[in-house]
């Protein structure tokens, strides 16, 4: 595959969205199908998705490859317990073994089944009659400025906190902390508890708590999150799940909380610092965070769990080591990323140190001037202009946000301009009305955190600066 913009440090990128359209004027050229695909998730909400593939024999190989990428990225951006096929057998067969216990997909089955708490299914239904009726589940939250209030942003190397009055963010702080390393739930409470104490200590009151975290929330409850990675299983149940909400009661017992996935906090933020709705936000930090604001300026209540979805097509492309699989979004667009482009761009770094102490190094030589390191970000820019084009089939986007650790500082800026330049080139269509964003640098680290103090609806009867 010939890219226009090529990837410096990674030559055999293979951006999905231009293999789905190599595969697409392969459908046109051969007999095809229509394949519908259904996720449903909690509550009976769903989602459907339907696109021509090649007829069955045709090349079933090339359509079992193309349609699982596509299908996993569904997964991932809708969320869902069960997936329903219609209109080819061999097609459901093969998802059907991918996605169960032991099978190709098999840490994605078993997310979905946690996440969901009931048994991951994959169905067939002969007639696009029969498939599941789409439902979706778009709501309001946030963007209340009123009283005063506790913003935390809860990410993987650091934890963030503002104390927010009418607004106002009168004291924000980050604290480094090293959650995925640490077994005891212990570790966790104290440093969420900490963070709540210490912003309840400059107000007067605490009239609301919003907190803006890493992983799966459903209810204010933590379902899944790489940020208790080593809290064994009885732990997460007894002393997690509930660990936010178990924090805000020792504040006070009836003080309301909002808890929310990082990403749909990254683009509550953009859509309250633009003014505007169509917001797909981006952090890139410990791993890769997707957040959506819907053109109503809704959040639509899907997983936006980015870091899982392909962006790869390329089966060489490096793995995760949490779901094992190859070419997601988390190697792309997160510290890892930086981290494995690094020697490709002739930049050793200390395998003795932490993921964050990498990127600092890397920053620093960027700060400096390093050419080596202005490559990786041009690199990952390259992966980002390919990959919004790809969102864009599941998101209807007017702006895209990015925020996190990872776009501090210069190579923030460069990374953007050559999406920019990857966007407008390659996919003119596109780029004429998806603008991208990066906020000020006080907003990328502490905008989270601001915008998270927004989240739950108060009543606060007087001024907090009285």
């Amino acid at each position: 595959m010939k890219l226009k913009y090529p990837a410096i440090l990674d030559p055999n990128f293979q951006p999905m969205e231009l293999v789905l359209r190599e595969f697409e004027a392969q459908v046109k050229a051969n007999p095809s199908q229509r394949l519908c695909i259904a996720l449903e998730r909690h509550k009976g909400y769903c989602e459907r998705f339907d696109f021509d593939v090649l007829a069955d024999g045709v090349d079933d190989a090339r359509n079992d490859a193309v349609v699982e990428r596509v299908v996993k990225t569904l997964l991932w951006v809708f969320g869902g317990w069960k997936i329903t096929v219609c209109g080819s057998k061999q097609i459901y067969e093969y998802l059907r073994d991918c996605y169960r216990p032991g099978g190709l997909r098999a840490f994605d089955e078993g997310f979905m089944s946690r996440v969901y708490e009931r048994p991951f299914e994959v169905a067939y239904v002969e007639s696009s009659e029969a498939m599941p009726a789409t439902r979706h589940s778009a709501s309001a939250v946030g963007r209340h400025l009123d009283g005063c209030r506790i913003g935390f942003d809860a990410g993987g190397s650091d934890r963030k906190v503002s104390a927010v009055i009418d607004g106002e963010a009168v004291y924000s702080e980050e604290v480094v902390w090293h959650p995925k390393t640490q077994s005891d739930p212990e570790y966790h409470y104290q440093g969420i508890l900490d963070a709540f104490r210490t912003a309840a200590s400059k107000m007067p009151r605490v009239d609301g708590i919003g907190v803006s975290t890493a992983g799966v929330t459903i209810g204010n409850r933590i379902l899944v999150a790489s940020l208790f990675l080593k809290v064994s299983d009885e732990d997460f149940e007894r002393r997690v799940k509930s660990i936010y909400l178990d924090a805000a009661k020792e504040l006070g017992e009836n003080i309301p909380i909002e808890v929310a996935n990082d990403g749909d906090v990254t683009a509550l933020a953009g859509a309250m610092d633009l003014n505007e709705n169509g917001i797909l936000g981006i952090a890139m930090g410990t791993s890769e965070a997707g957040g959506y604001v819907d053109p109503n300026g809704n959040i639509t209540g899907w997983l936006n769990e980015l870091a899982f979805a392909p962006v790869d097509f390329n089966p060489g492309a490096m793995v995760d080591e949490w779901s094992g699989d190859y070419g997601c979004g988390v190697k792309y667009f997160s510290q890892d990323s930086v981290i494995k482009l690094a020697p490709a761009a002739g930049i050793e770094l200390d395998e003795k140190l932490t993921p964050a102490e990498k990127l600092k190094i890397v920053q620093g030589l960027m700060k400096d001037g390093d050419p080596r390191a202005a490559k990786i970000y041009e690199t990952i820019g390259v992966y980002f202009g390919y990959t919004i084009a790809y969102y864009a089939r599941f998101y209807e986007i007017r702006h895209v946000l990015i925020m996190g650790r990872v776009t501090s500082g210069e190579g923030g800026v460069i990374l953007l301009d050559r999406a920019r330049e990857v966007l407008k080139g390659e996919f003119p269509e596109l780029a004429g009305h998806i603008s991208l964003n990066i906020p000020s640098e006080s907003s990328r680290r502490v905008g989270q955190s601001i915008a998270a103090a927004s989240l739950p609806a108060v009543q606060a009867s007087t001024c907090c600066r009285d």
